[in-house]
């Protein structure tokens, strides 16, 4: 039952909760059909695949998802993505657009299912709260930049976002913007903005629907040119693996994999928000297992990349929604519209679905936090500022990839310039303290106490040596041994171990005898396994600071000194 949580909530299902599954699925079928129509036209793909991926995403997420309320589907967060691979590749051929998207998809959720099994659930943590950020606020003004053509009744050329803000501006400035298709955009943005907090009132769907009504009336397709979605395909998709051709591998590898980390982070972020809501538990790993079976199912389809829906599961959620049966329904029911009343949607003008994609967009935008980051920490708000540079600059694909080396770096600077201190003793204050903070702080003559505060490893080995030779240079007293305070240093590799035992001979040629206070049993591990300890000899290792003191004081008959007296 691990594998399939939706067994198990259908094993234990309870008959009370039937019917507010069933009218929360209802509810969210008015959200389904509109966004993912939206999001597949944003994403380059035909409509048709935004609700192929809405059917069969949400019926794999509803056996292998662990969450009992999350709502998957086509998001905002993945359309850059999926238009940054699709529009170069498939030069206007949407049959080769689908096979692209739908790759994609397969190699999204083959990644995220293979991560899960292999319990990696925790990769996503790896990039910071600020380069999140940025990346996501640049996808969100790659998003907006690339629907305000559409929503301006305008058609211009162009790959990335200063192609397309160029393009898109002199096309504007040439009078070629359609007054019927701006009003109808505007109109659904200014109904959905109003709409927005509304739990009863559907605002995308009163907002589609209001504009369907006036393009069939008004019969502004014909009359003023407004461009609309046309009629859906009657019926459900073969299940077809997407073929595409040798060329396509590597940029839809790529495509593949950042849609599986950006879909991962949003998707555990929102299921772990809704968890705690609840009091309940959910598995990372088996979450990423359920995404990769949705995206999975979705790509086989003839759908395209899927993610957690930060719009549609409030909607589940705020209709009653008790298990994943909710999205089962929804499902069901976009399934029965394909089959039975393809055409209800014809007269959506694109101007409309444009505007919906909008709204998303600028919902993904993180201003506020920002703001507090920028007070508090200024360096990681321009490290922010420039993932977001380098999405809208060199686009997504190469965005995320950015994201994730400047993650590395983060990580490795810290560690790589860490901080480091000399100890000594403080009256009224227990333990050892830096006694560049402490400059009254007493010291034993002929002792130095070191402190490290991170791992040693390749990167910084050869500063660790050097700082530990400037402390023992730097100490107002001759030397006779120096102690590390290694409760900190939590790994050690064979780069660093061989510093050490260079540190230990060139210390021992002064004279100097090196030694190490708690130190973790892990990390000890690793010195014998590198055959360090035994060649430094277990004497040399201290449980605790006290106890290296107590062992240099009893053998050299020494008191701690003052400030006064060591200058």
């Amino acid at each position: 039952m691990r594998w399939f949580p939706g067994l198990d909530v259908l094993r234990n299902y309870q008959i009370a909760w039937l019917r507010h599954d069933v009218f929360a699925g209802l509810a969210l079928t008015a959200v389904l059909v509109p966004v993912g129509i939206a999001y597949a036209v944003a994403s380059g793909v035909p409509a048709i695949s935004g609700l192929y991926a809405t059917i069969f995403g949400l019926l794999a997420y509803a056996l292998f998802g662990p969450s009992r309320v999350l709502v998957l589907g086509p998001d905002s967060s993945l359309v850059a993505l999926v238009l940054g691979v699709v529009l170069p590749l498939a030069a206007g051929d949407p049959q080769r657009a689908m096979a692209l998207a739908g790759m994609m998809a397969v190699v999204s959720g083959a990644l995220c299912i293979l991560a899960g099994t292999a319990r990696l659930g925790f990769i996503t943590e790896l990039l910071s709260k600020p380069i999140r950020y940025g990346y996501m606020n640049g996808i969100a003004l790659t998003v907006l930049v690339s629907q305000l053509p559409a929503l301006f009744g305008v058609s211009v050329d162009g790959e990335g976002i200063l192609d397309v803000s160029r393009a898109f501006v002199e096309a504007v400035l040439a009078g070629e913007t359609n007054w019927a298709s701006l009003m109808l955009g505007a109109g659904t943005l200014i109904v959905i903005f109003l709409l927005n907090g509304s739990r009863r009132l559907p605002g995308v769907l009163i907002a589609v629907a209001g504009s369907i009504a006036i393009v069939a009336v008004l019969d502004l397709a014909a009359r003023a040119g407004v461009v609309v979605l046309g009629a859906l395909p009657q019926g459900l998709p073969a299940l077809v693996l997407p073929l595409i051709t040798t060329a396509d591998i590597v940029p839809v590898l790529l495509g593949g994999l950042a849609v599986a980390l950006v879909s991962f982070a949003d998707t555990s972020v929102l299921s772990r928000s809704y968890a705690a809501r609840s009091g309940t538990y959910v598995d990372p790993n088996q979450e990423m297992v359920g995404l990769g079976a949705a995206n999975l199912a979705a790509g086989l389809f003839q759908g395209f990349p899927i993610s957690a829906s930060t719009s549609r599961t409030p909607v589940a959620e705020a209709a009653g929604a008790k298990t994943q049966l909710a999205g089962v329904v929804g499902a069901i029911v976009v399934a029965v519209l394909l089959m039975f009343a393809p055409r209800l949607l014809e007269s959506l003008p694109r101007a409309t679905l444009a505007a919906v994609v909008i709204a998303a967009a600028i919902a993904l935008i993180e201003i506020t936090d920002l703001r507090r980051i920028y007070r508090i920490q200024r360096w990681e708000f321009w490290l922010s500022m420039g993932c977001l540079a380098g999405v809208a600059v060199l686009g997504p694909i190469q965005g995320i990839g950015l994201a994730v080396v400047i993650a590395v770096i983060e990580f490795l600077w810290d560690a790589w310039r860490p901080h480091y201190a000399v100890l000594g003793r403080v009256d009224g204050i227990k333990g050892y303290h830096d006694i560049t903070r402490y400059p009254d702080a007493r010291l034993v003559p002929g002792l130095v106490l070191f402190r490290w505060d991170a791992p040693l490893f390749f990167a910084n080995a050869e500063l660790f040596r050097d700082q530990v030779l400037d402390a023992v240079a730097a100490s107002p007293t001759p030397v006779n041994r120096i102690v590390v305070g290694a409760e900190p240093i939590t790994s050690v590799d064979v780069t660093a171990a061989d510093a050490l035992d260079e540190l230990d001979s060139a210390l021992r040629a002064a004279g100097v005898e090196l030694c190490f206070a708690e130190m973790k049993d892990p990390v000890k591990d690793k010195l014998k396994r590198f055959g360090l300890f035994s060649r430094l000899g277990e004497d040399r290792f201290f449980a605790t600071l006290g106890e290296a003191v107590s062992s240099y004081v009893a053998a050299h008959s020494v008191r701690w000194v003052d400030w006064e007296d060591r200058r």
